[in-house]
């Protein structure tokens, strides 16, 4: 272990990469975080995980199911009466935390559960965002999640009147939430052109409040914007694209507004549950 990468650390950052140390349980900065970026090691900022391996496991540690390759050391662990695998950092040896598996969380069924003070946040600020509101978020999150310059998605709720909203009370409509998929694409590969492109043709923008069997304010069309030049260009488009249909378009344009992602069963669902893949 070389001294010179740990010698920065703070007294209980030291705890958990040198001495193998636990912080407690929900306390961490990076347990409820789903910024996109990448996680570098607190001591030697070598990258370590992709922010869309990262999901909501529950247990009150940063969870992820990969690993950037090669940046993961696997060591045994019997400590405390148990076989475990610890998890440290390839380059300095630095502790992580510990690696699970066959626990069927996600599709890779694999949680790296790893301490918030072994690692950093480093945002990709070459990122665009939009959030879109389309009818089932199961079903909008489906058709973008795997597009070509798309880095990651998320399904959850935006522009309703309390905080952290469940999705049993957002489908009772409770709060005037809406349910919407967010997402971080890279605009040299995929434009926001594009993207809007997809959004006006899996759903109807002239069906108000109902997408098929789904019905509720929560299933308005809405395009959340970010910024003005995705606020001008949609305007513009929402003209455009109302030439072409019979009836008039009722796609809300609203400026983002705190995003609450939710629960993790309903991220990925589709896949996950094996329902079919609605991309065109």
């Amino acid at each position: 272990m070389n001294e010179e990468y740990f010698s920065h650390l703070t007294s209980e950052e030291k705890k958990i990469l040198i001495d193998k140390g636990t912080e407690t349980p929900f306390s961490g900065k990076y347990n409820n975080f789903f910024d996109a970026g990448i996680f570098i090691c607190r001591a030697c900022k070598a990258p370590l995980y992709e922010s869309n391996t990262k999901f909501n496991s529950g247990c009150g540690w940063p969870s992820f199911d990969d690993e950037i390759s090669g940046s993961i050391k696997r060591y045994d662990d019997f400590r405390g009466g148990r076989i475990r695998t610890e998890i440290c950092c390839a380059k300095c040896d630095g502790h992580l935390g510990h690696v699970f598996v066959g626990e069927k969380i996600t599709l890779n069924d694999t949680r790296h559960c790893v301490n918030s003070l072994s690692i950093q946040f480093k945002s990709y600020n070459n990122l665009d965002r939009v959030t879109f509101g389309a009818g089932s978020f199961w079903k909008v999150e489906n058709i973008f999640k795997n597009k070509s310059g798309i880095y990651m998605t998320s399904v959850g709720f935006m522009g309703g009147e309390i905080e952290n909203p469940t999705y049993d009370e957002v489908s009772r409509g409770d709060t005037n939430h809406i349910e919407v998929v967010d997402i971080f694409f890279d605009s040299s590969v995929i434009t926001f052109d594009e993207l809007l492109k997809i959004f006006w043709f899996n759903h109807d923008p002239t069906s108000l409040n109902r997408q098929g069997d789904d019905e509720g304010s929560q299933y308005s069309s809405v395009i959340f914007y970010y910024t003005k030049k995705q606020k001008d260009y949609s305007k513009k488009a929402i003209i455009l694209e109302e030439k072409k249909r019979k009836n008039k378009i009722i796609t809300k344009l609203e400026s983002a507004k705190i995003f609450y992602r939710a629960e993790e069963y309903h991220q990925n669902y589709l896949v996950k549950n094996n329902l079919g893949n609605y991309s065109p």
